[in-house]
Parts: C-alpha cells; structure tokens; sequence
C-alpha cells in the first residue's frame, strides 16, 4: 500500500536531506550575489582564504575551495591575468609557488564580501548564539568522515 505524500514518514536520512538542501539554498543565494559583482562562489572563495592566511600553495587553495587541480589551475591562470592574484616563490622553499591576493584582488574582495554579506548575516541571525555549536558539529562530522587510514593485512601465519 503506498502512502500518500501528507503520510510519508521521514526515515533516518532527513537529517542529511536538510543539510543538503541547506547547503544548496545558500549556496544558490552567495552564487546569485556573487554574480551580481562579476565573480563566483569559487573566486569568492578563494580570494578570502588568501586574506585570511596569505600565501597558499594550489593544494592548500583547491583543498579550501573543493575543486580538482585541473579546474583550479584554469580559474587560477584567468584570476592571475584579471590580476586578482599573483604568484610568488615561498621564501622557506623556493620550489614552491604561492598564490597570493593582488591589491587589485583585495579590492575585489571587500567588494564581493559586501556582495554576501546579507547571505552571511541571515545564515548568523538563523543560528544565533548556536553558529559555534553547528561549527563545532560540522567540523566533528567532516573530521569522522575524512577517509580512514587503511588498515594493512596482517601477516598470515
């Protein structure tokens, strides 16, 4: 006998259902913000990982933004020729490049964060003084679902 829409009953994954669709939303009103400037949500992303730690290697910055290095290495190459970032040699180790913001990007950045800040103080407002307690809760569960180490075979006697 199939239940009717109104009777469906939510079965154990509604909390992932919500967190998607949570994600989604806010991601779907930073993009339409962003836009509305001449960025994206990834170039927007990036430019304030670089504020906020400085010089990056691509692993650090595609790590933070979830992009593949293919990808990353496209947006990069266009974001260098926009001269919203730049490249530099790591002082520690000169075989690494880092990435940098360009001043042209830090202006770019006070820009795009004006862009999202509604977003952003909507999504505070809505968890109040909860905002800590979520973080804490999404860093606990990303920590718990980074792959486990593999174990190795045991020696067979």
């Amino acid at each position: 006998m199939a239940a009717s829409a109104e009777g469906c009953v939510p079965d154990g994954d509604e909390p992932l259902r919500l967190l998607s669709l949570v994600e989604r939303t806010l991601t779907a009103r930073l993009e339409e913000a962003l836009r509305a400037r001449g960025s994206s949500l990834d170039q927007w992303r990036i430019l304030r990982l670089l504020a906020d730690r400085g010089g990056c290697t691509m692993t650090a910055v595609a790590d933070h933004v979830l992009l593949l290095a293919p990808k990353l290495s496209k947006l990069v190459d266009r974001m260098v020729a926009a001269n919203l970032l730049l490249r530099r040699r790591d002082h520690t180790d000169r075989r690494r490049v880092l990435i940098v913001l360009s001043p042209r990007g830090r202006a770019a950045l006070a820009d795009w964060d004006e862009a999202t800040a509604a977003v952003r103080a909507q999504f505070r407002d809505l968890l109040g003084p909860d905002v800590e307690t979520f973080e804490a809760l999404l860093r606990r569960l990303q920590g718990g679902l980074l792959p486990a180490a593999v174990p190795l075979e045991q020696p067979r006697a």
